[in-house]
């Protein structure tokens, strides 16, 4: 039976790091037979160059119909100046709405060849293995009324609102909860409860439903305070669970813990298993079509795709396993980089993840 896959490499390096990860899913594909097959779509900036608008019809319809999605990144200055509702972080919104995709999964492992890669001393970040799940659907990149209002006296006034309903919050609740029965069973709740009634209400549903996991410890933290453990001591988690913001934002401090935003990859699932995997890392303009982006936070998440849409986990195991290979063999992208290592491509960082899986066979 095919599984359909739907790409959307969208901008700046998204062309080039999904290159890579597609590359490594054909070779699986052949080698294991998974019986998957690729169609393409535009996204983002690429399809407001193409279509008029981020988040063309098309898309949507692709997306729907496929098992699981490939992201690129979307965005970039070209399209800066455009009116908020084109922009194309638009159609990035519009695709995780849509499909209901509300669980993002966003793993921060520090590979230990990487360790020096790292800001933080050594005895603080290696080993370091934690999840963090954020909500992706509602809160106040989503919440209404939302935008730009004149006042009595002239002046201009933005105003977003963060709202999250009971059901919203336990549905995030039940999924961090069981991905830390499967880990080491321990749960952070990270809120904003002394400020903020919606989180306030958030550290309530969250406390209830772990009456239902009485083997997993939850705890909570307020977000600044979270942020400031994050970097402190960030082995003292396991899995992390948040809001949309806060998620936004605590992910991007875990990916520095791992000496890189190009190594880290996310899943973002849907009731039922569908996902959409990409890297967390954005379109990087600046260097786009230079040849020198990390392809790994998106090979890995196509290791996320095959564990956790296609219960490949042996697939996934192997690309997980040829990363590593890679990085022992010294080969090192810019981002990546230190003395006496192979400074090398994007292709050429792809051709090693695919010679290291040639080698395991």
């Amino acid at each position: 039976m095919t599984k359909k896959i739907a790409v959307l490499p969208g901008d700046g390096i998204g062309t080039e790091i999904v290159a890579e990860a597609v590359k490594v899913l054909e070779y699986l594909n052949a080698d294991m037979d998974l019986g998957l097959v690729f169609e393409y779509g535009l996204i983002g900036g690429a399809a407001y160059d193409a279509h008029g608008t981020p988040f063309p019809d098309q898309t949507l319809a692709l997306a729907k119909q496929a098992d699981a999605i490939l992201l690129g990144a979307v965005g970039g200055y070209k399209w800066e100046s455009l009116d908020i509702s084109m922009r194309p972080e638009k159609g990035l919104l519009g695709l995780r709405s849509h499909l209901q995709l509300f669980a993002n999964l966003r793993p921060a492992i520090l590979y230990p060849q990487l360790v020096a890669a790292s800001t933080l001393k050594p005895e603080i970040v290696a080993g370091l293995d934690i999840m963090i799940i954020r909500e992706l659907t509602g809160g106040i990149y989503f919440g209404q009324p939302r935008g730009v209002r004149l006042l009595d006296n002239g002046e201009k006034q933005g105003y977003n609102t963060l709202v999250y309903s009971e059901s919203e919050i336990r549905r995030i609740a039940h999924v961090a909860f069981q991905t830390a029965q499967k880990r080491n069973r321990r749960l952070c709740s990270v809120d904003k409860a002394n400020v903020l009634e919606c989180t306030e209400l958030w550290r309530q549903v969250v406390a209830e439903i772990g009456k239902q996991y009485p083997d997993v410890e939850l705890s909570h933290l307020y977000v600044d305070n979270a942020a400031m453990q994050l970097v402190r001591a960030p082995k003292q988690f396991d899995v992390l669970v948040t809001s949309n913001m806060f998620g936004d934002i605590l992910s991007d401090i875990s990916a520095m813990l791992t000496g890189s935003i190009g190594m880290l990859p996310s899943a973002s699932l849907d009731a039922n298993g569908k996902g959409m995997y990409e890297p967390i890392h954005g379109s990087a303009p600046d260097i786009a079509g230079k040849g020198i982006a990390n392809p790994l936070a998106t090979i890995l998440s196509v290791a996320m795709m095959l564990r956790y849409t296609f219960n490949r986990a042996d697939a996934a195991e192997r690309i997980e396993q040829a990363v590593n290979t890679a990085l022992d063999a010294n080969v090192r992208t810019a981002d990546i980089y230190s003395e006496g290592m192979q400074k090398v491509s994007t292709p050429v960082m792809g051709d090693a993840v695919i010679s290291a899986l040639k080698e395991g066979v």
